[in-house]
């Protein structure tokens, strides 16, 4: 264990003592220990919030002008951007993430940072249309002290884009990233310090979630909680927010439909589907995980998407040629595997994959991209896997594609792909969802509101909704003609409100 590095909790701006308790982080591709971090108990996490509550009180951040926000976020994106080879190989590592998607999304992540320090700069109050001689102005304020607690399967991204919008509306951070990918998250630190920020104002801690995690949005001290993750963990923690007041963004998952239709040619249909079944192997909130296909064009795209599937090169994630990464845990690999079995039992057909698989030395957390042909009440049809494991649903018309599409109880994204202007704004305009795709899938943006409706969520990450999400409204009502006569013998014309 002497060689295996130990990250610890990045707390006032260094690296704590590590805790006597640890988690193991593991390479998914290789089963290897790759490092330790701290367990934060309960004690700490307080003795956390409380330090976070004075660094927020004292101003030093909370009452920065804009202008100083700006500067420090956007030197922590050219930081980043900097050094995204060394982010690149450590996503990759303890993700199992193929290195070159890695490459791809992390080169845009510090448009984030760039994008929430501009909107920190040029964001302006508002005077209210306020009857008679008075001014009524609205500004907009920092919350306090904010949680979020971030996943394993975007771990920068998804922890970047809600510090940074947190960061410029002048909060406190203290971020808990998942305990399967947190070590992008850690580094993290000691950058945004270089970058000139106060001391105490972004916190790290390492942990499990059913422990710190829990800890944190426990702690009546909180202004806001943040979290993406899944329906139990946001049932979890919302008792703890309704006693304490705390409001909650929460994205939980989707279940998103692509929908094809006949007017699309057949070849850029089954690209269309692998590009939004698999990235990431599959462990995505808005993995295109429902292929909703219409009858007319059923038989050929199934034909040609099983032979693209199959050739799909799943191995090691350091291979530039690699496709297909591990997922993340071997309870992942064993979900999917559930997955697969009822789908079978339900009467689901297996057109392709469908087994665990791994590399050449038998090691790492694979599982083989699989298509299921399926029903659209079945379990697989309804639920999220969060893996490579996809169902195919033959559709006999437009309206039947909008009626499987809005069937379940998620409403993250969907995709309509069509080469009919009139149909793609048809049926994009009936699909509940928080974001629909015209002839895309997975684009994202900083500017782009990103959140579901239904069970995939509450309030959204990205744009200037999200900034406003971590502020709270101050009205400042200014009178220099209404006089405070009422209680005068005779009151002329006295205002009351």
């Amino acid at each position: 264990m002497a060689d295996i590095p130990h990250v610890s909790s990045w707390v006032n701006g260094t690296y704590t003592s590590p805790t006597l308790a640890r988690v193991d982080v593991l390479n998914p591709a290789t089963e290897t220990l790759i490092a330790t971090i701290d367990s934060t108990p309960k004690a700490g996490v307080d003795k956390i919030v409380a330090d976070s509550w004075k660094t927020f009180h004292n101003g030093t951040w909370s009452r920065a002008e804009a202008s100083e926000r700006c500067q420090i976020l956007s030197k922590a994106a050219s930081l980043l951007r900097a050094r995204i080879p060394e982010f690149v190989e450590l996503e990759t590592r303890q993700t199992g993430r193929p290195i070159r998607e890695m490459r791809a999304q992390l080169a845009r992540i510090p448009e984030w940072l760039e994008y929430f320090a501009s909107l920190a700069r040029v964001h302006e109050g508002r005077v209210t249309p306020f009857k008679g001689p008075v001014v009524n102005t609205l500004t907009r304020l920092p919350l306090g002290v904010v949680a979020q607690i971030t996943p394993y399967n975007h771990p920068l991204l998804i922890a970047t884009k809600k510090i940074a919008a947190a960061l410029a509306a002048g909060n406190v951070v203290i971020v808990k990233p998942s305990e399967l990918a947190p070590l992008s998250v850690l580094k993290l630190g000691p950058l945004f310090k270089e970058a000139g920020l106060p001391d105490g104002v972004l916190q790290i801690l390492g942990g499990y979630g059913r422990e710190t995690g829990k800890y944190l949005c426990e702690n009546p001290h909180l202004a806001k909680m943040d979290l993406t993750g899944g329906l139990a963990t946001y049932q979890a923690i919302a008792p703890s927010a309704a006693a304490n007041m705390i409001p909650i963004t929460a994205e939980l998952g989707g279940k998103a439909p692509v929908c094809l239709f006949p007017s699309l040619e057949v070849e850029k249909a089954v690209k269309a589907a692998l590009f939004a079944s698999f990235i990431a192997s599959g462990q995505t909130c808005v993995t295109g995980s429902r292929l909703l296909v219409h009858k007319d064009i059923y038989d050929s795209f199934r034909a040609q998407l099983v032979k693209r599937v199959t050739a799909l090169r799943v191995g090691d994630p350091f291979d530039e040629m690699t496709q297909i990464g591990s997922v993340i845990s071997r309870a992942a690999v064993e979900r999917c595997a559930g997955f697969v079995s009822r789908a079978v039992q339900e009467g689901g057909k297996i057109l392709c994959g469908g087994n665990p698989t791994s590399t050449t030395d038998g090691k790492g957390y694979f599982f083989e991209p699989t298509i299921i042909e399926t029903g659209e009440t079945s379990d697989l049809a309804c639920n999220e896997v969060f893996g490579p494991v996809i169902a195919i649903l033959k559709c006999d018309s437009e309206e039947e594609i909008i009626r499987v599409a809005n069937g379940t109880s998620f409403a993250l994204g969907a995709s309509v792909w069509t080469n009919d202007f009139a149909q793609a704004h048809r049926v994009a305009d009936k699909i509940e969802a928080g974001i629909v795709w015209i002839n895309g899938h997975h684009l994202n943006d900083p500017s782009s509101p990103w959140g579901g409706f239904k069970e995939s969520g509450l309030g959204k990450e990205n744009g200037q909704e999200a900034y406003e999400s971590y502020t709270k409204v101050k009205s400042t009502v200014m009178n220099y003609g209404v006089s405070p006569d009422w209680f005068d013998d005779e009151p002329a014309n006295a205002r009351y409100g």
